[in-house]
């Protein structure tokens, strides 16, 4: 008679550079959108937990903001500050990379988690959108050269490819231990915190190139009646144009915003959903650290 099969769990962070992917794959592993995502570097300001549990294991994905080598701004240097808690904090770094492409970035990513003295996995990402596929193998060679890495994972977040069985794999390398979450548990962060990271996800894909990492999203209301959701949003800028870009031509864009997020919400939530945004100016708050704590940056 074969030995009952060992229960893993524990946390498994997702780190890398700015933009390879790492909310996305989080979405992905767990099934519902937790990360903000955009094609802008720097959407994920907070690290966010989403867990996936199966029959013989739990794995706690902690997406973290990408890793950055300036830290111009009290926002950036929360950020980072974000990163180093996360990666101490967990049993397992995976090291999220784009296919085919191999920056400074990636290198001082795979630095600090070589320093964390945690085993490191290589997810390399966007393998679906690599056209000639016969160029991924001397490149995986290359990368996997660069450490020992415990597992080496292709996979295609926007596609789901090679997805499910990735996250498997990474749970198979956790600790032998019971369950760290309930079973039912989908995140570590409140409707309210998800709100709010939703209507900044649609700041980020729907605004230019500068105004978005000027904004932050501050849910002052949030109300549960039965199935419908009431909350009340302030957009913060730092300067009067910055909020007249938000704001839009009559208030078109911010429509957009709250229409797109208010979508968002209600698929993640599974209800309906009333929110009402306002655009303020709180000059500099990006610098003030009082200002990120009231945000919950800090």
């Amino acid at each position: 008679m074969s030995e009952p099969q060992a229960y893993r769990a524990g946390h498994a962070a997702l780190v890398g550079r700015p933009n390879v992917g790492k909310s996305s794959l989080l979405n992905v592993f767990v099934g519902a959108h937790l990360g903000a995502v955009s094609n802008k570097p720097h959407t994920t300001r907070q690290s966010v937990i989403g867990v996936r549990t199966f029959e013989h294991a739990q794995i706690a994905f902690v997406d973290t903001p990408g890793m950055q080598q300036r830290r111009p701004t009290a926002v950036h240097r929360a950020m980072e500050r974000a990163v180093e808690q996360a990666i101490v904090d967990v049993d397992l770094i995976a090291l999220v990379v784009e296919a085919g492409i191999w920056k400074g970035g990636d290198s001082d990513a795979l630095a600090r988690a070589q320093q964390s003295g945690r085993p490191i996995a290589l997810l390399i990402n966007k393998v679906d959108l690599v056209k000639d596929k016969q160029q991924l193998l001397p490149y995986i060679a290359k990368v996997a050269a660069k450490h020992d890495f415990v597992s080496v994972l292709l996979v295609g977040a926007r596609k789901e490819q090679g997805t499910e069985e990735a996250c498997r794999r990474l749970a198979g390398l956790l600790p032998e231990r019971p369950a760290l979450y309930d079973p039912d548990t989908l995140t570590d962060r409140s409707e309210r915190f998800l709100a709010g990271e939703l209507i900044r996800e649609q700041l980020m894909r729907q605004l230019g190139a500068e105004v978005p990492y000027a904004c932050a999203v501050e849910i002052e209301q949030f109300e549960t009646e039965g199935n419908l959701r009431r909350m009340a949003a302030t957009i913060w800028v730092e300067r009067e144009g910055q909020k007249a870009i938000v704001i839009g031509d009559g208030g078109a864009r911010l429509k957009q915003v709250g229409t797109a997020a208010r979508e968002a919400m209600e698929a993640l939530f599974g209800g309906r959903v009333h929110v009402e945004i306002w655009v303020k100016v709180r000059a500099d708050w990006s610098e003030d650290e009082r200002s990120l704590r009231q945000l919950g940056l800090n």
